[in-house]
């Protein structure tokens, strides 16, 4: 997918969800973990696009046709379909042209910068007001916010700024963040969200296979933790 896609990959999926299902209504927690689930896997925009228009037509043609369609997890395997279509479709074409040195960059340097600094403002307050020692996890956003200090060199550097490579580098910092959060969160926390996640995917359930429900538990869990503790999400697909 484009550079500007693969970037805007949230905001076009849950816009074109939005058009499809006829509101505009506020996708849920559990979609937004979906939608992070597909992109950690690499399921190509497109793929996801085609995979939301033929869960809509398989639910139309559905006894359900009159009531609307409310959640991603009903296109869990449409959308893994079109991936793995796509994937034969484009088996032996080579790899993507790569982007030309006129393309122009989805963020400039500026709202790079900015990102990246009001991430660690919020990093440091939610440290400071939690204390170190009143919340463990608390040194590891204080961490966090210091690994995102060390970015600005990239930032800096006259060389051509590699997108890829910055996500790449944020990623690493969220994942360590997030077993922080997760190994220090107390047990009726992560049980609350455990009963809110089946809740919600109760209706869904029988559609995915374990893979798929172990992977979305975890980007739901992650989801979850970082809204309790008022902790930003560092990915660039969360700038757009």
């Amino acid at each position: 997918m484009s550079t500007l896609n693969y970037f805007n990959y949230f905001t076009e999926i849950e816009e074109y969800f939005w058009r499809k299902r006829g509101a505009h209504l506020l996708v849920s927690p559990l979609d937004w973990a979906i939608v992070e689930t597909w992109q950690k896997a690499g399921v190509p925009l497109e793929a996801v696009l085609r995979g939301i228009d033929s869960a809509f037509e398989s639910y139309q043609r559905s006894r359900r046709a009159g009531r609307p369609l409310k959640s991603l997890a009903y296109c869990v395997d449409a959308v893994l379909d079109a991936a793995a279509q796509q994937a034969e479709a484009t088996a032996g074409t080579g790899p993507a042209a790569a982007r030309s040195a006129g393309d122009k960059d989805p963020f400039s340097r500026e709202e790079l910068r900015a990102f990246l600094a009001r991430n660690a403002e919020k990093l440091e307050r939610a440290a400071r007001q939690a204390g170190v020692a009143a919340a463990p996890w608390a040194r590891h956003a204080e961490q966090a916010r210091a690994s995102l200090a060390d970015l600005y060199s990239l930032l800096d550097s006259p060389a051509a700024l590699d997108l890829e490579d910055l996500e790449r580098r944020l990623t690493v910092i969220e994942e360590r963040l997030t077993a922080a959060l997760t190994s220090h969160a107390d047990d009726e926390t992560l049980l609350a969200i455990r009963r809110e996640l089946d809740r919600q995917l109760s209706p869904y359930r029988r559609r995915m296979t374990a893979a798929q429900l172990s992977q979305l538990e975890r980007q739901y869990i992650q989801k979850r933790l970082f809204e309790q503790f008022d902790l930003p999400r560092l990915s660039l697909f969360y700038l757009t």
